[in-house]
This record gives C-alpha cells, structure tokens and sequence, in this order.
C-alpha cells in the first residue's frame, strides 16, 4: 500500500483495515497526533485527508491510500502556522494532549470557512475533547487566527 503523509510518499505492507492512527504512530513513528478514546469521540487522533478532518482511530488505512494525509508533524514544519502563533499568544495548551487533534480540526475549519464565526468555531469544535478545559483560550485562538484570513 502506498500513502502520501506529510508529503513524502511511503509504501507499507499493512492489511487495509489497520486504523490509520496505529500506521502512522507504530510504523511511520509520527507520535504527534493521538490515541485518546479508540471511538472517534474525543478528536485527539484528528488528521486531515485530502485536507478534511478525520479521526484516525476508525479510519481504515486503505481508505487514505493514493490519498494525502497530513498529521500535526506536517501542519508546519517550523511551527509558524496561523493556529500554532494564536495557540501560543492565547496560551491554549495545558497538558497538551488534545492539542494536535484540536490544531487539525480547526486548521480544517480555517481552510474551508476562512474567518469563522464563534458559532461555526463551536459547532467544528464540538467534537474536540479538552480534559484541561481550555475551551475558551481555543475559541479565542481559532477566531484570531481566522482574522488574517
């Protein structure tokens, strides 16, 4: 099987239902995006396929292959992202977890609507678990970085 992640192209041996999380994580070593739930439900392993936002957890890996996917890791390389500058001057993250699945989520959000309102930002995000309860700080970073937009 061969898949685009991050734009280097790899070609795997790796039976097709195999989540997409666990290839990226256990054979392709980027650690960034996140096991959390295992049921789509917390948004902690969100990558974006073909630019969409998907939860790695229950999305078989055949499903991306001649696909591109893009992790936390591939986001931006030197961490200079629109979101990641707002993350860091609303000073989102706490323990950190969820952050790169909060980060793909709203980077897709900002690719397909540009400048959110506050109730598309909650409605993209609602699927987006926070144990720290940074909810707020996040709002306030993903409505900032969509300003430039």
């Amino acid at each position: 099987m061969k898949l685009v992640v991050n734009g280097v192209e790899h070609t795997l041996d790796v039976d097709g239902e195999t989540p997409l999380l666990w290839v990226i994580r256990d054979r392709l070593r980027l650690t960034g995006t996140k096991y959390g739930c295992g049921e789509a439900l917390c948004g902690a392993c969100t990558v974006h396929l073909d630019g969409h936002a998907v939860r790695s957890c229950v999305t078989p890996v055949a499903r991306a292959e001649g696909r591109r996917v893009t992790t936390i890791e591939g986001l931006s390389p030197d961490g200079t992202h629109p979101l990641q500058l707002a993350w860091e001057r609303h000073g989102v993250p706490q323990c950190g977890y969820c952050q790169a699945g909060q980060l793909m989520n709203a980077a897709a959000l900002l690719d397909e609507v540009g400048a959110p309102t506050e109730e598309q930002v909650d409605r993209a995000m609602a699927g987006n678990l926070c144990r720290c309860g940074t909810y707020l700080r996040i709002r306030a970073a993903i409505l900032d970085a969509g300003k430039g937009r």
